[in-house]
């Protein structure tokens, strides 16, 4: 734990909250790279596509719904767009088969996708589906395109993570929810916490190869349909919404733009000042702080949504759930 505490301060990179992510990749090129963005035709995931098309990467975007993905990515040059359902172990089988049969090196494996407010779901082996979607999807797929991560010599593995761990550490003894009463901001939570704890132990085993991996929270942002399943009565009770249901204006004003949201998945992606560092989580283009319980947070200005949590890097608790995702999902991630 105390080599994650030394690497989790931030670098002062020369950005920050406001930086657009076209902002963030001005002057790098990406031709010849092969970028993976599950996710990447909606939200921050699509403007990351565009983001890193534009400097001349080859864009792979994992779609569930294709059709809206068709609509979305139309007239953006180089992008693929293939079937992946990351609630189906079967369905990232099929997509991870196919790219590994390409032959091709995979510079940047985006796991970008995610799901949050829905209510008690579970996929076929019964497993909760924020935890199923917006994890171990991530840890099954990670592990199948591993051989082409590895063979890239400089590979990056991140991880669209969420302010929202800080909602809830892992729940080793009942992460999905059989013993205890389902509240849907735990479940986020707690599949948020994975996925930066993900980042640690991958890191931690990935690095000799040249591998290097990352989580990040992509600020308040407005405009992405992630909550398209949200409870106005929960916004209203924490005062970002008025009693209509509207947010308020001068709450929407401190939010970030898409381009500003998907600013910190570039960063980690291209930046430089990351060559030597990974296992970190990190916000506003930077790597983030560790939270004590010493910023004061409030919802009503998302300037103060950020921090760490210190169990999310614990290295003990990503060793852990490593073990425990092998588990859950039947596969081996051996690194080597």
């Amino acid at each position: 734990m105390r080599h994650h505490q030394n690497l989790q301060q931030p670098l002062i990179s020369g950005f920050n909250a406001g930086s657009t992510a076209q902002e963030v990749i001005n002057g790098i090129d990406l031709s010849g790279k092969t970028v993976i963005i599950t996710g990447g035709y909606a939200g921050i995931g699509l403007e990351t596509t565009k983001t890193l098309v534009s400097a001349g990467a080859t864009v792979i975007a994992p779609a569930r719904d294709i059709e809206k993905a068709g609509k979305n990515l139309a007239g953006i040059d180089n992008v693929e767009i293939e079937p992946l359902d990351l609630m189906s172990p079967e369905s990232i089988n099929s997509f991870a088969e196919k790219f590994m049969a390409s032959g091709k090196e995979l510079h940047v494996l985006i796991n970008n996708a995610g799901i949050m407010w829905v209510p008690l779901r579970r996929d076929s082996r019964g497993i909760e589906s924020q935890l199923a979607t917006n994890y171990l999807g991530a840890f099954h797929l990670t592990a199948k395109l591993w051989p082409a991560l590895k063979k890239t010599n400089g590979a990056r593995v991140i991880n669209v993570s969420s302010y929202g761990h800080q909602m809830s550490p892992f729940d080793f003894d009942d992460p999905n929810f059989e013993y205890r009463e389902y509240q849907t901001l735990l479940g986020y939570g707690q599949s948020k916490t994975a996925c930066n704890l993900f980042a640690v132990a991958l890191d931690h085993r990935a690095k000799e190869f040249n591998v290097r991996a990352y989580s990040l929270h992509p600020g308040s942002v407005h405009g992405t349909d992630l909550g398209r399943e949200e409870p106005i009565e929960l916004f209203k009770q924490i005062g970002t919404h008025d009693e209509n249901g509207m947010i308020k204006p001068e709450v929407e004003a401190r939010l970030k733009t898409i381009p500003q949201g998907a600013a910190t998945t570039v960063w980690c992606a291209i930046s430089p000042l990351l060559d030597n560092i990974g296992g970190v989580y990190c916000e506003d283009c930077d790597i983030a702080e560790i939270d004590h319980r010493q910023i004061e947070h409030r919802f009503d200005d998302p300037s103060t949504i950020r921090g760490v949590q210190p169990y999310s890097i614990d290295q003990e608790n990503a060793e852990r759930l490593w073990k425990l995702s092998e588990e859950m999902t039947g596969i081996q991630f051996n690194v080597e």
